[in-house]
């Protein structure tokens, strides 16, 4: 019997679905406040030219758009490609559109940017360290990296939090079929290693720390506006920045690996 390999996920039938999950409520606001915050803070004042991988319904980059900088979206699922496009027209903006998936950007794109961001990517990818010598690539010498991932230590909190003993024991956390659980959540130290030969992690960010573990009826009550102060208050705090649900990692790209030994 055959098995098949695993896959990238893409979202090609999944557009609506995505944006009403992700950014139809406080946990999209949050996601987008704690980028902007952290990007705003490490960024130059001066137009860079910027690359989404895995641009989605291009949130981030029409943001980045409406800050001055030329931006590149890249995103392999049509669907997701062309609400990105209806998105920048209503805003009337203007960006590069290129429907490819991370493994022919190398080819489709003049490389290298200012800052490179890929985020909520690496996650649905079948093999997630394959894609780190292609960002360092696209990322020009002195520029950045903004890496934002799905935790896997906030995922293994939150089932110890439910009691969800076996599935821990089982160490089974990859959604399945149409679901939006990412399928391969990411263990952070194991990324800071396979990290290291290429970037150097500068700042780190957790991306809602508390927000998904208030109980439901706290979260209905809580105003917008009070959650996105406190995210943003304790997003680098060393107790709780660990326990985000995605990590944000601000890095630069190493100058030395085309010298090191193969």
């Amino acid at each position: 019997m055959t098995t098949t390999p695993p896959q990238d996920r893409h979202f090609d039938a999944l557009a609506s679905r995505f944006a009403e999950k992700i950014y139809g409520g406080a946990k999209g606001a949050i996601r987008l406040a704690v980028l902007q915050a952290d990007l705003k803070e490490a960024l130059p004042a001066r137009p860079l030219r910027v690359l989404d991988v895995g641009a989605g319904l291009g949130h981030m980059s029409l943001w980045l758009a409406q800050q001055g900088h030329q931006v590149t979206l890249a995103e392999p699922a049509a669907p997701m490609l062309d609400g990105a496009s209806a998105r920048f027209a209503e805003a009337g903006l203007a960006a590069t559109f290129v429907q490819a998936p991370w493994q022919d950007l190398l080819g489709e794109l003049t490389a290298p940017f200012d800052l490179v961001l890929c985020h909520a990517v690496l996650e649905w990818l079948a093999e997630p360290p394959a894609i780190l010598p292609v960002l360092h690539q696209l990322t020009a010498p002195g520029g950045w990296l903004s890496l934002a991932f799905y935790n896997r230590d906030a995922l293994v909190y939150r089932n110890l939090l439910k009691g969800h003993f076996r599935k821990l024991r089982r160490e089974h956390f990859a959604g399945e079929g149409q679901s939006l659980t990412p399928q391969r959540p990411l263990d952070p130290r194991e990324l800071a290693l396979q990290l290291d030969d290429w970037f150097a992690v500068e700042a780190q960010s957790g991306v809602r720390v508390f927000h998904d573990y208030m109980p439901a009826e706290f979260q209905s009550r809580a105003e917008l506006t009070d959650l996105l102060e406190m995210e943003l208050a304790h997003r680098r705090h060393p107790a709780f920045a660990g326990l985000g649900r995605y990590l944000h990692w601000l890095c630069r790209p190493r100058l030395d690996v085309l010298q090191r030994p193969a």
